[in-house]
């Protein structure tokens, strides 16, 4: 495949990716320092429209494995998805002046039409990546260039909010770049419908139920896997935004850190597809995890004012976020048998619930968790039990993702898993 059609599969993921940062990281940020709402009820809110929408996801990945084979299918699919996602974002950033339990309210709803269109065209979108070639390597290079154009999405995420915010204050500045997004999503879906390389069709008869499908032990272990990694990325993501205010104590810096921060995973992509080819996925992951691992422990010596210190702490764990985006996406498409390759849309589906979830715990627990023992946004004084479970925690599920992945059994399904996939 050459760089013009990956690049045209990859544009997509721009918009897909500005629209991460904002919903799962600045949202909390908006809606609770901004309008004043309580953490333990905004983080209540955050869980369980998670988990309402995760409920959906195995669905839509069977409603995407359905119009595969119909003409425009997944395409009507993908436009629908991204005029609704579009709406949604624009209403999620611009609340009306209502009463703490009104905004309540219109943030569960705004998530609720988010959370529904993003899981269709995402589902549809990682589906199509993973029918895009059959080489184990191919599948590294598609998920890269994709994680790769995503991190220019994050980039662009984390430095206009915060100019914009700066110059025009949080309602405007959220505001004109909910705007922005709308227009660059519907943008990047024309280019990708018109340049990107059309998915594989197969011949394999038949969609597999979800019994069947969890059936392959490699499956099992690379979904658990995920899970736990999921989790140990989620909660710094949740939190980092109240860690820069409150522990570096420079939220002028903000735009800054996350740009460092994704910048440097964006420039590391292509090392550890490079390095995975040689050593393996699984054992590339777990050096850019080394790299994370060590990055967070780092912040324990993260004090007020520690701007480069920080700085460079960010680009590390940058350079980890590049292992933990571009390699597990490929070790699933590695994982699934050729025997069901019709039910790509369903593994995907589980998949993208198994990262809601993740956000979700973090947010549904982290935050009332920091309540319970005193932590008041925006009171440097009583940020201690912040700055612990920002870098002690992920840490914790971090340690779970490895002993899942490197157990004795766990090695012996991934080699087998991808001795099948290099015979066929």
């Amino acid at each position: 495949m050459d760089k013009r059609h990956l690049l045209g599969y990859a544009t997509l993921s721009l918009p897909l990716a500005m629209s991460m940062m904002p919903i799962y990281m600045i949202s909390p940020k908006f809606y609770g320092d901004v309008l004043g709402v309580e953490l333990a009820a905004l983080g209540a809110v955050l869980f369980f429209t998670r988990l309402l929408d995760t409920a959906q996801d195995p669905l839509i990945g069977r409603l995407v494995d359905a119009t595969q084979h119909r003409r425009g299918g997944w395409a009507s699919l993908m436009i629908g998805a991204s005029c609704a996602l579009a709406v949604g974002f624009v209403l999620l950033f611009m609340p009306p002046d209502w009463s703490q339990a009104g905004l309540l309210f219109w943030l569960g709803g705004s998530l609720i039409l988010v959370y529904g269109a993003h899981s269709v065209l995402s589902v549809c979108y990682l589906t199509w990546g993973a029918r895009l070639t059959d080489d184990s390597t191919g599948r590294a290079q598609v998920t890269a260039w994709r994680e790769a154009v995503g991190l220019v999405g994050v980039v662009v995420a984390s430095v206009l909010p915060a100019l914009w915010v700066g110059q025009l204050g949080a309602r405007v500045g959220y505001q004109w770049f909910a705007w922005l997004f709308a227009a660059l999503l519907l943008l990047a879906l024309g280019c990708t419908l018109r340049w990107s390389p059309a998915p594989k069709r197969l011949s394999h008869p038949g969609r597999q139920d979800l019994r069947v499908a969890l059936a392959p032990p490699e499956v099992r272990r690379v979904l658990w896997f995920y899970l736990f990694n999921a989790i140990s990325v989620a909660v710094p993501a949740t939190l980092v935004l109240f860690f820069i205010d409150d522990v570096v104590q420079s939220p002028s810096h903000a735009g800054l850190f996350l740009g460092v921060y994704f910048c440097a995973g964006m420039l590391a992509l292509p090392l550890w597809v490079l390095l995975a080819a040689r050593v393996g996925k699984a054992r590339a992951w777990l050096t850019g995890s080394g790299l994370a691992a060590l990055s967070l422990l780092c912040t324990c010596w993260v004090g007020a004012g520690d701007i480069f210190f920080y700085a460079v702490i960010c680009a590390l764990a940058g350079a980890g976020l590049g292992a933990d985006v571009a390699l597990p996406p490929a070790m699933l498409a590695d994982a699934i048998p050729p025997t069901h390759r019709n039910s790509t849309g369903l593994y995907f589906g589980i998949w993208v619930l198994i990262g809601k979830f993740a956000l979700a715990l973090a947010a549904g627990v982290t935050l009332p968790a920091l309540q319970v023992f005193q932590y008041q946004p925006g009171h440097p004084e009583s940020a201690l039990a912040l700055g612990l479970t920002y870098a002690l925690l992920p840490l914790l599920f971090k340690g779970l993702a490895l002993v899942v992945l490197f157990s004795q059994s766990s090695r012996f399904s991934l080699m087998r898993a991808h001795s099948r996939k290099e015979s066929t």
